[in-house]
């Protein structure tokens, strides 16, 4: 069921985006969001743990296979730009070592003519993995950013973690990216929320949405009527806590109150989509949530777009080559690792988009 209508939804996203992407010029923005899975340079940094992604690690990385992972993002990139008929004007990003990797990945031939420059900063986790932002200067621009820490301080989430353990705690920050497209005020907040791995971690998922909620309420009082969009890799499902309870989002527009966010993959996900698979069920966790001023703007503004048939305002993005065609995790998405094994994949998530236009 789910690559039926993935099919049916890619032929109407292409005709519906192509032709306001070419018919409004300026006016139509792609806003999107890619987990680049562990996209690790061959450098060794002896202040993270990154010794699996060198030559001598346990992945064997070698500048062949790092060089083969950066054609494999650009080529993604790309062909969300051909379907498009614009490449993104903002696309946030996760999973990734450092600034030199997306100075590698935006400087690829396939997608080089993009001129797609770079937020980031250097954050805590013990791993090296960040957050970052690339954008179009013609279609964005920048006017200021911030890295904003986890702070267990003043929340009221019911947090697991005894007080030493919350003191030694270390995770991706949150990227703010506040600037304009077309003298319209918007934030954008990029995340990678705390892991599931055994089962955990769902107090810290919600206290991350929580801390990116209340920043965004902040940025609402200073710049009246700014849109803001929450994207990253929630690990969790829109429909679970983190993103309905701590960040408000709502299932659909009508439903929205002034401080509430829609999130058009609520109903994706009833409808079974999916951006990632785990033990053959399928999940999205890659997810786009935008403010009542986006999603509610008045006529002659900026506004988030049905993408296909006035139905979907988000879409899951995969081609063939993104889906792996046999084997057991045939029809998922095609990763670079698979048992430990380098197999020249993408990434273990298909990224994601919304539209916005005037």
């Amino acid at each position: 069921m789910f690559m039926k209508k993935t099919v049916l939804l890619i032929v109407a996203v292409f005709v519906w985006v192509a032709a306001v992407a070419q018919g409004n010029g300026m006016r139509s923005h792609v806003i999107g969001f890619y987990n680049l899975e562990n996209l690790f340079d061959t450098v060794d940094d002896p202040a993270h743990n990154d010794e699996e992604y060198l030559p001598e690690g346990g992945n064997k990385w070698t500048e062949v296979k790092y060089a083969k992972k950066i054609r494999n993002m650009a080529k993604v990139i790309r062909a969300i730009r051909n379907d498009n008929g614009v490449y993104h004007s903002v696309l946030g990003v996760c999973e990734i070592e450092n600034r030199r990797v997306l100075e590698d990945l935006v400087s690829d031939p396939q997608i080089a003519d993009a001129n797609f420059q770079i937020v980031h900063y250097d954050g805590p986790d013990r791993r090296g993995v960040d957050v970052g932002l690339l954008y179009r200067p013609g279609r964005f621009t920048l006017l200021d950013s911030e890295s904003i820490p986890f702070k267990f301080e003043g929340t009221k989430v019911a947090i697991t973690l005894d007080e030493k353990a919350q003191e030694n705690f270390r995770t991706r920050d949150i990227l703010m990216v506040h600037g304009l497209i077309e003298g319209e005020h918007f934030a954008f907040y990029v995340t990678h929320l705390p892991s599931r791995v055994g089962g955990k971690g769902g107090d810290l998922r919600c206290l991350g949405a929580e801390i990116i909620y209340k920043h965004s309420r902040e940025m609402e009082a200073r710049y009246p009527g700014i849109k803001i969009v929450v994207m990253g890799d929630m690990n969790d499902n829109p429909t679970d806590d983190s993103q309905t309870v701590w960040l408000h989002g709502r299932e659909t527009i009508d439903e929205m109150e002034p401080a509430d966010f829609f999130n058009p993959f609520i109903r994706m996900l009833k409808d079974g989509y999916g951006s990632l698979a785990y033990q053959g069920e399928w999940n999205i966790y890659d997810i786009l949530q935008v403010n009542y001023n986006l999603a509610k703007a008045p006529q002659g503004g900026f506004k988030i777009r049905p993408i296909v048939r006035k139905k979907y305002y988000g879409r899951i993005f995969h081609k063939p080559f993104m889906v792996q065609q046999r084997g057991q995790y045939k029809g998922q998405p095609f990763r670079t690792f698979s048992g430990g094994a380098f197999i020249g994949g993408f990434s273990d998530h298909f990224p994601t988009y919304i539209v916005i236009s005037k």
